[in-house]
């Protein structure tokens, strides 16, 4: 568990994966104590790790239970990007919050780019959703939260195994 200074991170997403979430989310018992897997820092979440998001919808997460993607789950981590303002990545981050609009248009557009790398098939090809992971303000100013963490998400069925690749 992080240290209780530590800051999360806001959820956000496209307007489906939204909707896919509230469906996933009004169950009861998806993340209950008595599953499997660890929780993890919202800030130590990587590429591959699978995850069911908590029963209680949060504005801002700290941790997530990162289970083994051949449990069953709704949401894979496929791209953890540093926020940048220049198409290449390279510039740097001018130190004050950008604020959750400026955020949310960066990981539309850089979540959806990255997309079929990971899945195998374009966004606009494929039967699953993405959502993500925003920097909150507290996480940007405490904790040097700069990334946007991309995750493919399902409409309710629950996933057995990686979506890497998948071609779904």
């Amino acid at each position: 568990m992080p240290p209780p200074h530590r800051r999360g991170r806001t959820r956000a997403g496209t307007w489906a994966a939204g909707a896919a979430a509230l469906m996933l989310l009004s169950g009861c018992g998806l993340f209950g104590d008595d599953k499997p897997g660890k929780d993890i820092s919202t800030l130590d979440i990587a590429v591959g790790q699978c995850f069911t998001p908590p029963a209680k919808v949060k504005a801002e997460l700290s941790t997530l239970r990162a289970l083994p993607c051949d449990a069953e789950h709704t949401q894979e981590a496929y791209a953890v990007v540093p926020y940048s303002t220049a198409e290449d990545g390279t510039a740097k981050v001018d130190e004050q919050y950008p604020g959750s609009d400026v955020l949310t248009a960066f990981a539309d557009s850089t979540c959806a780019q990255r997309y079929a790398d990971y899945v195998g098939v374009p966004y606009t090809d494929s039967s699953l959703y993405f959502t993500y992971l925003l920097p909150s303000a507290r996480g940007w100013e405490s904790e040097d939260d700069r990334s946007v963490v991309c995750l493919v998400t399902t409409t309710g069925e629950k996933l057995t195994s990686s979506v890497k690749n998948s071609k779904r």
